[in-house]
């Protein structure tokens, strides 16, 4: 199934996000979460490739290859370049032709220290390009609500995202996001630069404090007002933050719904608990 052909077919698409397991004990684990996320059915279940390209590129298409064969489900492949070389990229689409996969999120990546930057590419719209050249593959791209922490300004990060879609990207998921209108804001200036691509909104379930501050730190998203009051409220009860992490996404995602957006694309952290209450939250509402 291409991607992108599945927003002609239904509104809205839902999809989740994992991660190739680090250790050979975590492999259990994400099996107990795909099942769970099987019982709903997702669209498609996209795979994180690595921070900073640490050498997770097989593990991603052996994963994304299982979750087609085992569990029927369209798996869309995460590629980052700018740690590899059109070499290495071309290597990895190899790999991903022969396990007959065909959906691309291509991204620049995250700078790892620990990584050596390679000069081939510099913007995900430069990968999206070489990917396209290479033969049939389907590139999704992403996108930043609150604008991406290296961009000049917003203007100009739409203008790299109109890139990356001129380029050949023809869907996007969304950084994550706590506040609704925030999303709707950045979905009507998306609309008004000219780019009709579907849009997926990211939505990420915050269950710990630590989670919290990294996400914050990393990607820059705002948290609203209602947020904070639950954090102020719940912060120092492990348990009790859990559940309000889960009801604010579940909420979130309903809210999303029902204001009639392309797809909810939800980062479940590998946590089948995670995946089972979010799951159970919203499988009446699809």
């Amino acid at each position: 199934m291409i991607i992108k052909n599945l927003f002609k077919e239904k509104k809205p698409v839902i999809s989740f996000e994992i991660f190739p397991p680090k250790k050979e004990a975590e492999l259990e684990n994400i099996d107990e979460t795909l099942r769970t996320l099987a019982r709903l059915h997702p669209d498609f279940i996209s795979v994180t490739f690595g921070a900073g390209g640490s050498g997770a590129n097989n593990k991603t298409v052996e994963l994304a290859k299982k979750i087609k064969e085992n569990y029927g489900i369209e798996p869309l492949v995460h590629l980052t370049c700018i740690s590899h070389s059109k070499e290495e990229i071309k290597k990895i689409l190899g790999q991903m032709e022969e396990a007959k996969l065909k959906n691309v999120l291509a991204l620049r990546g995250d700078v790892n220290p620990n990584v050596p930057i390679k000069d081939d590419f510099k913007y995900a719209s430069e990968l999206v390009s070489f990917i396209k050249e290479q033969g049939d593959f389907h590139v999704s791209g992403a996108c930043y609500p609150e604008v991406h922490l290296e961009a000049e300004s917003e203007v100009s990060d739409l203008r790299n995202l109109r890139k990356k879609v001129d380029a050949g990207a023809e869907h996007l998921v969304s950084q994550l996001f706590f506040d609704n209108d925030v999303f709707y804001d950045f979905l009507t200036k998306v609309r008004i630069a000219g780019i009709d691509t579907p849009v997926e909104a990211g939505i990420m379930p915050v269950t710990n404090k630590a989670q919290i501050k990294r996400m914050v730190t990393m990607c820059g998203a705002s948290l609203p007002d209602k947020f904070e009051r639950i954090m102020e409220k719940y912060g120092e009860n492990k348990e009790a933050l859990f559940d309000a992490g889960m009801v604010y996404a579940i909420n979130q995602i309903v809210e999303l719904i029902s204001y009639g957006v392309d797809g909810i694309h939800i980062f479940t952290m590998n946590n089948p608990v995670v995946a089972g209450r979010i799951c159970d939250g919203i499988k009446n509402l699809i």
